[in-house]
């Protein structure tokens, strides 16, 4: 596909319906990066994460940064998402690093393509190709949820606010994942390519709904990851949008979520202990922790 092609593709989303759907967008956006770039550029700061800068077709745009530790490559695509499509099919029963670890790396990487591709896009339509890439990411996750067994959709859920055993009113909350069984409300969810400005409204919003409920709903986050472009052309870098001292002070002071996944952690998640104990990566939730929110 050329670049044009490719846009239009990914400003469409009527075309992403299935995960296969992401998938052969991958592939294809893939194969034309082989030979379609003008440069590559390394993050002078942070080595693993590169630019992509189009040629004249795509006005010499700068990609974001992409995390070449886990984006896959075109010659090793075929065989990931194999890996992926295999791990979904047997969810409860992977027990290989590898297993996991191709959850982590193809929908990263089908997620990517998509932002990148928006991209190329002129300056004057970047809020447009945000919102795009945001609701694909959401249409993403929810399909892979429901691939795996999982009864789960977006919308309003309505909760009345009780005074002296008198509804005075109701608030309504937007949620990208409610996730229901045998006809209750089970655990909701928030999916976002970032944390960046959303963070504090997940932890105010399980604060309000457990509150007006008297109950224990459990609220996790899925986020794609938390680095954007930084510095001047040729010095670029990355820099973090996720706040650490933030998401700590919600936790502790507030309430801890009961669960936040990344395809891209940042390294300081692995090793602050606050940090360490609450975020976890995109496999933990399909494979480990969906099945405890369902009991």
């Amino acid at each position: 596909m050329t670049l044009k092609q490719l846009i239009n593709h990914a400003s469409d989303k009527t075309r992403f319906n299935i995960i296969d759907d992401y998938i052969d967008f991958c592939r294809k956006y893939l194969l034309f990066a082989l030979d379609g770039m003008q440069a590559v550029i390394v993050a002078r700061n942070e080595t693993n994460y590169r630019f992509y800068q189009y040629k004249e077709n795509g006005g010499f745009n700068i990609t974001r940064p992409i995390n070449s530790n886990i984006m896959v490559s075109y010659e090793n695509f075929d065989r990931s998402a194999e890996s992926f499509r295999y791990a979904l099919a047997h969810i409860r029963e992977i027990n290989t690093p590898e297993e996991r670890e191709s959850i982590n790396r193809v929908v990263y990487a089908c997620q990517q393509v998509i932002g990148a591709t928006l991209d190329a896009l002129p300056a004057g339509q970047s809020n447009a190709a945000r919102k795009i890439n945001g609701d694909l990411f959401e249409r993403f996750i929810r399909l892979i949820l429901a691939e795996i067994g999982i009864s789960v959709r977006n919308g309003t859920v309505r909760l009345p606010v009780i005074v002296d055993d008198t509804t005075l009113f109701n608030m309504s909350f937007e949620h990208d994942l409610i996730i229901e069984k045998d006809g209750r409300l089970r655990a909701i969810g928030s999916v976002k390519t970032s944390s960046k400005d959303r963070l504090g409204k997940i932890f105010i919003d399980k604060f309000l709904h457990n509150r007006l409920t008297g109950e224990s709903t459990p609220y996790f986050a899925v986020f794609l990851g938390d680095v954007q472009r930084s510095g001047r052309e040729p010095n670029y870098g990355v820099s973090a949008t996720f706040l650490p001292g933030h998401f700590k002070g919600y936790t502790v002071k507030l309430n801890p979520l009961d669960g936040v996944y990344y395809c891209d952690m940042r390294p300081n998640m692995q090793v602050d202990i606050i940090l360490r104990d609450n975020i976890r990566t995109l496999d933990c939730l399909l494979v480990d922790d969906i099945w405890k929110f369902q009991i």
